[in-house]
């Protein structure tokens, strides 16, 4: 796999029918605090699919447009879900590049990691131009995965004029207005396409890390 690109953010034009949007990752990302062993593989406020649950079918896309189901994910299984909340969200893109450089050792444990968050096929294309990513990053702007795995949370309507004025314009990354993004969320999912581990918070800046991952993978 070739070395990450560095982190220093590009500007890509997007073509959205006659209009162009310009959409930007993060340039500064932030530290990410460990969850605590504790809460590891916890689901808080009963978020996210509890283990031994089947995963219902869906169909997103990828980056390239391509169609993929949860049916032919679970080919590739045992597959690592994560939801994210966007390429806006600088700790997401910290969680997004630590998992790529962590790739030769999901492989080396025939893990597939999967990653998912409400973005467009155009804005899920930024981040896999930018990290390299070797696995799939998926747009699920119509929140199909997101409710299939139930990890959805709306983002409360007062806070959307702060978000843009941050630069996080959730509207043009997600191509929609229902304004709802993934909670932070984990889940191992084995070939027969039921979960076998969750984790799921509302604190979006604790997340486990990869070590804590890769613990899990091999305990189960």
């Amino acid at each position: 796999m070739k070395l990450i690109r560095a982190l220093a953010c590009s500007i890509c034009i997007i073509a959205t029918g006659t209009q162009a949007e310009t959409l930007t990752l993060p340039e500064k990302l932030p530290q990410l605090t460990t969850t605590q062993g504790q809460e590891l593989g916890t689901r808080q406020d009963h978020i996210g699919l509890a283990p031994g649950t089947k995963v219902p079918n869906f169909v997103l896309q990828d980056h390239a447009d391509n169609k993929i189901s949860m049916e032919e994910l679970s080919k590739s299984a045992p597959l690592l879900v994560v939801f994210y909340r966007g390429g806006w969200c600088p700790y997401c893109n910290l969680q997004i590049r630590q998992l790529t450089e962590a790739w030769p050792q999901f492989k080396q444990r025939n893990v597939t990691p999967v990653l998912i968050s409400v973005d467009k096929p155009d804005a899920a294309a930024l981040a896999q131009r930018q990290y390299e990513i070797p696995f799939p990053i998926l747009s699920d702007p119509d929140l199909r995965a997101h409710q299939a795995f139930n990890v959805t949370m709306k983002i409360d309507e007062d806070h959307i004029p702060m978000y843009k004025e941050y630069g996080r314009d959730v509207e043009q990354w997600s191509g929609r207005s229902h304004h709802t993004i993934a909670v932070s969320s984990a889940f191992v999912v084995g070939k027969s396409g039921k979960v076998l581990w969750a984790h799921s918070s509302l604190d979006y800046k604790t997340r486990p890390s990869v070590e804590q991952l890769l613990q899990v993978i091999d305990g189960l």
